[in-house]
């Protein structure tokens, strides 16, 4: 395969299929959206099957247990890329939205409509529900896609790709309005990050070598975030038992996440409190624990942490815990060590949590929540396309609103300017 023909006749096709979707009614785009979901649900055995040729192979090639868990398509997570599809569906389509319209005192009306941004490309590694997330969130938005999947999920993309063509055909879209890479080829991403004459921005989702690769290599717009350093803070005026549900949940509900906690900070105060419970349950769940010299005087079993482990992003059953004096100084931990990704405080003190709101400056900052909220699903979103840590265009997770642009429209009758 010629790889830069190739990948030019994927951007000159996603060029001309965008035309038209930008144009497309709200009724035909949720029509191809809900077919399909449709083909989904209707081809879920072969997407399994699919799949464990992807799990095989990957097993063979050492895929850790955190890759494996990213690149499985269980029943579970089939039924969530189908809700998905359909909660898109379901959203308000932002284009052609019109907001601010003023009278100037020419007469003249100005405002702003929200608008597609064109071809979209989006490379990604091992989620294989990706491709449904992406496909969905750039057809509702008026947008074509190129996607670019990883090679450990070639076949279970490959398939999904295939439900993607059938429900484009069924509702009557282009089918260049969401491409699959076919090749595993690594030069084709080079390709794909300095398409400029037909790709608009460029997403990278992944590791952090994926995402620094693609920001010094590409010379198109991105839409990134390095990692996911994410923090919970236990304050001194926390209830113990939201706590502990908290940091348990953030930490062992996914180990292989970007929102999944990397470090925990409690106020000195309550540790002796809190923290041997919290123990227990890590213990028990096989997490190693390393923890600054106070933390490991509560924990026997707690090594000690490095200045690394702060600015580690595990993916893996492995937390930093440290104890601080107080807000302040959980304040200043997170806003020198965080990724800007997801920081959440623990705290019945409505003062201490609304100063935390205002004073870390993440992308998402919870309070008395869990960080594996942090995601556009939960968000209501129907699906993201990752999670912008940038604080240019779009931050947070990324949905409908975050892959359109606004420009300027003027109503006039007549007027000139004088």
């Amino acid at each position: 395969m010629d790889i830069k023909n190739y990948m030019q006749t994927l951007g000159a096709q996603a060029k001309a299929a965008g035309r038209v979707l930008s144009k497309a009614d709200t009724g035909l785009k949720n029509a191809a959206l809900l077919k399909i979901a449709e083909a989904i649900a209707n081809h879920a055995d072969h997407l399994v099957a699919e799949n464990q040729k992807d799990l095989a192979a990957g097993k063979l090639n050492g895929l850790d247990a955190a890759s494996l868990d990213r690149l499985t398509l269980s029943p579970k997570a089939l039924n969530t890329m189908i809700e998905g599809l359909k909660q898109v569906a379901a959203l308000p389509d932002p284009i052609g939205e019109i907001t601010g319209l003023s009278y100037r005192p020419s007469g003249i009306q100005v405002g702003q409509m929200r608008v597609p941004l064109g071809v979209i490309g989006i490379i990604y590694e091992s989620r294989p529900n990706v491709t449904v997330d992406a496909a969905a969130l750039c057809l509702k938005s008026g947008n074509a896609c190129i996607l670019r999947g990883g090679s450990e999920a070639i076949h279970s993309n490959q398939a999904i790709a295939a439900c993607i063509l059938e429900g484009l055909k069924a509702a009557g879209l282009p089918e260049h309005a969401v491409q699959i890479v076919a090749t595993a080829d690594r030069a084709a991403v080079g390709e794909l990050i300095t398409l400029k004459d037909y790709v608009d921005v460029i997403v990278p989702r992944g590791g952090k070598s994926l995402i620094e690769r693609i920001s010094n290599e590409a010379s198109i717009p991105v839409i990134k975030h390095l990692d996911g350093i994410c923090h919970v803070y236990i304050d001194d005026q926390a209830d113990i038992a939201k706590a502990v549900a908290i940091a348990d949940n953030a930490k062992t509900h996914r180990y292989g996440v970007c929102n999944a906690m990397e470090t925990l900070l409690v106020a000195e105060s309550i540790a002796s409190e809190v923290l041997p419970l919290l123990a227990e349950i890590y213990q028990q769940k096989n997490v190693e624990l390393r923890g600054c010299a106070k933390t490991c005087s509560l924990i026997p079993s707690c090594v000690r942490a490095t200045e690394a482990d702060w600015h580690t992003e595990y993916l893996a059953p492995i937390l930093s815990i440290r104890i601080v004096d107080g807000i302040d100084e959980a304040i200043a931990h997170i806003n020198r060590y965080s990724s800007a990704h997801t920081e959440a405080i623990i705290t019945e003190n409505y003062t201490l949590a609304r100063r935390f709101l205002r004073e870390v400056d993440s992308s998402s900052v919870m309070v008395n929540a869990s960080t594996r909220f942090a995601d556009g699903f939960e968000y209501g979103l129907g699906a993201e396309i990752g999670i912008s840590t940038d604080k240019l265009h779009a931050r947070g997770p990324v949905g409908l609103h975050g892959l359109t642009s606004l420009k300027f429209i003027v109503l006039g009758d007549g007027h000139i300017r004088q």
